[in-house]
């Protein structure tokens, strides 16, 4: 993915370089469709693996993917698929919860990675025009100077496309305040299943534009007549039929492709008709919406209630306020919040005995200020239902957020909802199969409880969460989809709820569409009349029945209206599931403990598919996925294709082939980011470490790879040498020889060894400045590599500040390396050798009242984390207890704040170290940071892309590079005077910038300080 280069470093990079051979199935059409398309084809077996499921319980291998570049791309894909007798499914994200975005047999069409620019934003009119793999998120961004924003807003958001979200009619929290989905989409470019490209928007029925596209001899003529005289003629249906709610996304919007405009003219807009329409009608490959404007400041309340039916009843009353959101959440969430690495700050102050929560939202243009301030507005607004459901109502709490990071904590909670119902441990799991129905609010209490009957005739339960203000409810039945009862039960269940649905004048999707899960249902929702209306619309768009064929609208039956052909015959919600009665997985003997996680196979299979790894503006997870753009390097990709390893989808050996191994396992970079920002917690660095112990055990290892894995032996060597060792790899040659024995890149700067290393250092310097009886605390300063033989100065200034907080330091000599090299390098073995030398040379050291801290991040995560995978016992865990990041250390004793400091006047820019964001740990640097006198802005800034090793491997250079310079992106668009970065690699690739040094550790930055 090409990116912008300021400093000067080629970024455009590919992670597939490897050769991935075509199925022989499709390989005469994939060979033409190289020939006709300039984006990427990709039709090998991982692409099918990596894209046969999405973020729902449905799984089919698709015939290929095409990653077009161009709108003629898409054309020539459509009209060669057409030749090939290939069904073509366009796709998003890939976040679809109802299965919209499989399809078996499919050409997928990912627009993600190249077609997914803004073309136009027109603030005047309030539109905006964008390509169809544009990101919501991303859009909202560029839409914020303006004070605009794009008002259906999905949990997903930060993943998913706008024309994704258009395809499924998608909404979200604030549906209450905006609607869905089909009242913003204005115009639309649209390819048809014949190839032509037509355009899509209002024009007015007998208008002379109209009279001009009607004669015509086009599909587009033969569309518009049809679709005119299906409305006409079922008219009274239509309004029978339809339900009168904020969301309904089941079957074709028949109901809203006629209407009438602001000039009181009565139009015809196709547009409408493709939004919720999944795909099944056309391709649309550029989108005009229309926007609304952003709120300058919003509130919110969460209102706790100790009984699910109580808050429900509570829902229509919380609307006759001035509110923009009214969500639910129930204790099920709050549970499995508080067991997530990643999620359990954000449940802390929901009281344990809340079975259920009510979150309410208001915002700046509902309820204004009058004669105060708009916190004074909100306080007013939120004491009046405080009155209503607290005072004299059935809610017992209520927690008020004001600030936008208090209210971000709330919303990160709620939109964590699914994915973390989807962590649950075992094989029962909240499955989403009629989770989004909808009914009127003010039955929504009675619709419960009798839901609740049909669980308990199908004895199973459910959690409940979601947009309770429209009447939606995320109701996810636990099921094991592994068995054959619980499949017929899954059937059975959506049947029940389904005419349950009906009864209370609702709709079976409000939110995520029909997909796999719903399509067989929707003749009960609208009647044979509109359904046999469904199905002529449908042919008439694509008579071969090529588009996506079998979603919203069925056949039952190859002489059924359309081609003599099986496409688009029958729907099962049991079919094609990613877990069936006959699926079975290995649970390998493993080096590392998987216990916690239920097991190794347990832990591959958390990934749901929703595809958060896929979000690129925040957090940790995925660096090599926002390089790259490639779904095999996101974390959704890797544990699909693990999946497969382990299922026996892929060849037994294909695990320990060379490509599954540099494709899958090689490009991940270690950041544990996914073990904090998956939801469900897939710790790709766990099973990556698994895995390639396994391979060195099986097939052996490079010399680079033990020459990396044992680093250590390798600096000690280095330094004993300096400065020698620095000196020759700066010799004529070196480096190319270097490159091609070893493979580390010949441009990447190596580190230098000092001649006196650290652990040297303070032996000369004598006793510690703090005698051990006068101390207030007593610390082990770990020597890690980067620090005794290369980074003495951050060692230092830890020693300098450790003994100005009046701590006794002890540097001890007699240890062995952390083991992290030799982890991430998947040498287990060694690890656990190494943590077992230490953890017994420290236990008693630890019972004794001493602290083991740490410079180096990844060594300290190294002891906080992986160790307890590695050992058992309690001296693992107390030693584990005891160890500390040196600023996690200062900000947990609060030390630092009885030191003396010189109040600097400079602004740092701060990267965190990925290994402490994931384990929650990177906050502590700032506190102190601030605290010694330092105006700081923490980046929300991923990993660095050195990491450890990666960034000298030469085949991973230019991915190292291309991940570094989004951080350099960040860096020069921060306020700080100097950046300073914890980990030693971090530093490494700052100090790579041209022109740049490297720059200092936190902790030195708190040393200089020092009054």
């Amino acid at each position: 993915m090409a990116r912008s280069d300021p400093g000067g470093w080629n970024t455009s990079v590919t992670a597939l370089d490897t050769e991935r051979p075509d199925v022989p199935e499709y390989r005469g059409f994939a060979t033409m469709l190289r020939d006709r398309v300039e984006g990427d084809v990709q039709f090998d077996e991982y692409t099918q693996i990596l894209y046969a499921t999405d973020g729902s319980i449905y799984q089919a291998r698709p015939a290929g993917v095409v990653l077009p570049k161009t709108v003629e791309d898409v054309q020539a894909t459509v009209q060669t698929a057409a030749e090939y007798d290939v069904p073509i499914l366009p796709r998003g994200t890939g976040s679809s919860l109802a299965g919209q975005a499989v399809g078996p047999g499919c050409v997928v069409l990912d627009f993600t990675k190249y077609m997914d620019d803004t073309v136009e934003v027109d603030p005047d009119t309030q539109r905006a025009t964008v390509q169809p793999g544009k990101v919501q998120d991303h859009l909202d961004n560029e839409l914020a100077d303006h004070g605009l924003k794009f008002a259906p807003d999905p949990a997903s958001s930060n993943r998913a496309t706008v024309v994704g979200g258009i395809g499924n009619n998608s909404t979200g929290a604030h549906s209450v305040r905006y609607g869905i989905t089909d009242a913003y989409t204005e115009e639309l470019n649209v390819v048809l299943a014949n190839g032509d490209l037509i355009h899509t928007r209002e024009v007015v029925l007998d208008s002379e534009e109209y009279e001009e596209i009607i004669a015509q001899d086009t599909l587009e003529a033969t569309i518009y007549e049809t679709v005119r005289a299906l409305v006409e003629d079922n008219q009274s249906e239509i309004d029978d039929k339809y339900p009168s709610l904020k969301r309904s996304v089941s079957g074709y919007n028949l109901h809203k492709v006629v209407y009438e405009n602001d000039d009181g003219e009565e139009v015809i807009n196709l547009s409408k008709l493709f939004v919720g329409a999944e795909g099944t009608l056309g391709v649309i490959v550029e989108a005009t919406v229309s926007l609304v404007t952003k709120p300058d400041e919003t509130a919110l309340a969460l209102y706790c209630f100790d009984d699910l039916i109580d808050a429900l009843k509570a829902v229509p009353e919380a609307l006759e306020y001035p509110v923009s959101a009214v969500e639910l959440m129930d204790d099920e969430v709050f549970r499995l919040a508080a067991e997530s690495e990643g999620y359990s700050e954000y449940v802390e102050p929901i009281p344990e005995e809340c079975a259920a929560a009510l979150m309410l939202e208001w915002d700046s243009e509902l309820v204004g200020p009058d004669d105060g301030t708009q916190r004074e507005a909100f306080e007013s607004a939120i004491a009046d239902t405080n009155a209503h459901f607290v005072d004299e109502g059935t809610a017992f709490d209520v927690i008020e957020a004001y600030t936008q990071e208090d209210q971000d904590d709330l919303w990160k909670l709620r939109k964590a909802a699914i994915p973390l119902l989807m962590s649950l441990q075992g094989d029962p799991k909240p499955y989403p199969f009629i989770e989004d129905a909808t009914v009127p609010p003010a039955e929504l209490a009675e619709y419960v409880q009798q839901f609740e009957d049909i669980l308990t005739d199908h004895d199973t339960s459910a959690a409940y969460f979601a947009h309770a203000g429209s009447g939606t409810l995320h109701i996810r039945p636990i099921l094991n989809l592994k068995t054959d009862d619980d499949i017929q039960k899954m059937h059975s269940i959506t049947d029940d709820v389904t005419d349950l649905v009906l009864e209370h004048h609702g709709a079976f999707s409000g939110e995520h569409g029909d997909g796999m899960a719903r399509t067989e249902f929707t003749p009960k929702m609208y009647g044979d009349d509109l359904w046999e209306a469904f199905k002529e619309l449908k042919t008439t768009f694509d008579p071969d029945w090529q588009m996506h064929p079998g979603n919203v609208v069925y056949r039952e039956g190859p002489d059924d209206i359309g081609p003599d052909s099986e496409r688009g015959v029958g729907a099962d919600n049991r079919e094609n599931l990613r877990y069936g009665a006959a699926y079975q997985s290995l649970e390998p003997t493993t080096e590392l403990d998987f216990a916690e996680e239920g097991g190794f196979s347990h832990l591959v299979e958390l990934c749901n598919g929703c595809g958060t790894c896929r979000q690129t503006e925040s957090d940790v997870m995925c660096p090599t996925y926002r390089a790259s753009g490639e779904e095999i390097q996101a974390t959704r990709g890797r544990a699909n294709m693990l999946r497969a390893a382990i299922s026996g989808e892929l060849d037994d050996e294909e695990i320990h082939s060379d490509r599954f191994q540099s494709e899958v396992l090689d490009l991940c970079v270690g950041c544990k980011g996914c073990k904090s920002d998956c939801p469900t917690g897939v710790d790709l660095a766990k099973l990556k470490a698994e895995v390639k112990h396994e391979h060195h055990q099986e097939d052996g290892s490079s010399l680079r790879s033990k020459l990396f894995g044992n680093i250590d032996q390798a600096a000690t060597l280095g330094s004993k040498l300096a400065p020698l060792s620095n000196i020759a790899p700066k010799l004529p040659g070196a480096r190319v020889v270097m490159e091609k024995t070893l493979g580390i890149a010949r441009d990447r700067e190596l580190p230098t060894f000092k001649r006196q290393s650290f652990e040297e250092w303070f032996e000369a310097r004598g006793d510690s400045a703090v005698p051990l009886a006068q101390a207030d605390g007593k610390v082990l300063l770990f020597p890690d590599t980067f620090t005794n033989y290369s980074y003495l100065e951050p060692g230092k200034a830890a020693v300098e500040v450790l003994e100005s907080a009046n701590i006794h330091v002890d540097v001890p000599t007699n240890l062995a390396p952390s083991g992290r090299a030799a982890f991430s390098m998947g040498y287990l073995d060694k690890a656990t050798s190494h943590a077992r030398e230490n953890v017994d040379k420290l236990a008693a050291r630890v019972d004794d009242g001493w602290s083991v801290v740490f410079v180096e991040p990844s060594d300290a995560v190294m002891f906080q984390d992986e160790y307890l995978d590695l050992l058992d016992g309690t001296d693992v865990q107390k030693v584990s207890a005891a160890a500390y990041g040196v600023l996690e250390y200062l900000d947990n004793t609060r030390l630092d704040e009885h030191i003396e400091f010189d109040a600097p006047s400079e602004e740092l820019t701060y990267h965190g170290h990925c290994n402490q964001k994931a384990t929650n740990k990177d906050h502590h640097a700032v506190g102190v940071l601030r605290r010694a006198g330092y105006a700081v802005d923490p980046l929300d800034s991923s990993c660095c892309g050195m990491a450890g090793s990666f960034g000298y491997e030469q085949e991973h250079y230019d991915l190292s590079k291309s991940i570094g310079q989004i951080l350099f992106d960040q860096v020069e668009d921060s306020s700080g005077e100097t950046v300073t970065a914890p980990g030693a690699s971090c530093r490494s690739q700052l100090g790579d910038r041209p022109g740049k040094s490297t720059p200092p550790h936190p902790i030195e930055k708190v040393a200089d300080a020092l009054d």
